[in-house]
């Protein structure tokens, strides 16, 4: 098996979000409305940087990645410092390094966020339990954690979360199950304005023919499709690589993860021709941001900048 990588609140709920019963402040009204973002069309407005790259420097107690040689970097700092070396004001941010959910760490990540002159425009969240678990009480437990970082999102200013499908041990993933759990939290998040993606993350669990036969029998207009350049190409088949991104981008909305190479078992490098899949994300109508997610050999530093140019010479804009 391959192995997963992994609104501004009022002041009398602030404290729930911390044990995942906010109540949003953003629910709205009505049950067929479609998720409208208004993208950037300048090429540098429409790349952001995760904090996947960064996960040796993230000082977070929930972060197993952090390598304490290194200087440490806070959530809050990181979008300061995406802003500084890179000149891009759109960050990702992955749930473990957050160092705390409660709800007055989250005003002061929003702060931080707004002064920086930055936007959040995803949060990749892990899981506690599977979407297609046998045992109902465990696929509702995954349900609850989606529903969670539902409300995290609002809180912080997220317009969506990427949430993982966990495995089961013994169990072969179920679209059936998974397709049930997720109409719950699709709708959830439609209530909340806040959109749910679904990457081609894990070959096993999150195999990108999987995830769009779930997301097309959940039919939820906040249900979409993250495409991540080189995750399907751990296979070592390209031509799988470009086939799983082209159905991806088809269901995409606002969230793709941009990278030129992976690193697999044995560490062995896997690369992509990053121009090719820009051309896919284009002709599918793609419009949303492209996330740079560093997964070379060298340093995280450089490999976004790396990224940063590619992106540019491609998307037709100046580096």
């Amino acid at each position: 098996m391959v192995v997963s990588r992994r609104g501004f609140l009022r002041s009398s709920v602030a404290t729930a979000v911390g044990a995942g019963s906010l109540i949003s402040s953003r629910i709205l009204p009505g049950s067929a409305r479609a998720p409208h973002l208004a993208f950037p069309t300048v090429p540098r407005e429409r790349l952001a940087v995760t904090t996947w790259p960064f996960r040796k420097y993230m000082d977070s107690p929930t972060n197993r990645r952090r390598d304490p040689k290194l200087p440490g970097m806070s959530l809050e700092a990181f979008p300061a410092m995406v802003a500084s070396k890179f000149g891009l004001r759109n960050v990702e941010l992955l749930s473990d390094h957050f160092p705390s959910t409660g709800g007055a760490y989250l005003l002061k990540l929003r702060e931080a966020v707004r002064q920086a002159g930055s936007h959040i425009v995803d949060l990749p969240v892990g899981a506690t339990a599977s979407f297609y678990d046998p045992s109902a009480a465990k696929r509702q437990e995954a349900v609850a954690y989606g529903m969670k970082w539902v409300d995290i999102a609002v809180a912080v200013g997220s317009p969506s979360v990427r949430l993982h499908i966990r495995g089961v041990k013994g169990v072969v993933p179920d679209p059936a199950r998974t397709s049930e759990s997720l109409t719950q939290v699709a709708a959830y998040g439609e209530r909340n304005n806040v959109i749910v993606n679904l990457e081609n993350d894990d070959l096993i669990t999150e195999d990108a023919f999987f995830i769009v036969r779930v997301i097309d029998d959940v039919g939820s207009p906040y249900l979409h499709a993250l495409p991540d350049f080189a995750n399907s190409m751990l296979t070592g088949n390209a031509a799988f690589n470009y086939d799983a991104l082209a159905v991806m981008f088809r269901h995409a909305y606002n969230i793709s993860h941009m990278k030129d190479s992976e690193v697999g078992w044995h560490h062995k490098l896997y690369t992509v021709d990053v121009g090719r899949i820009f051309k896919i994300a284009e002709r599918a109508g793609y419009r949303g941001y492209y996330s740079l997610e560093w997964e070379g050999r060298g340093g995280a530093y450089e490999g976004v900048q790396k990224l940063l140019e590619e992106s540019l010479h491609y998307l037709g804009g100046n580096a």
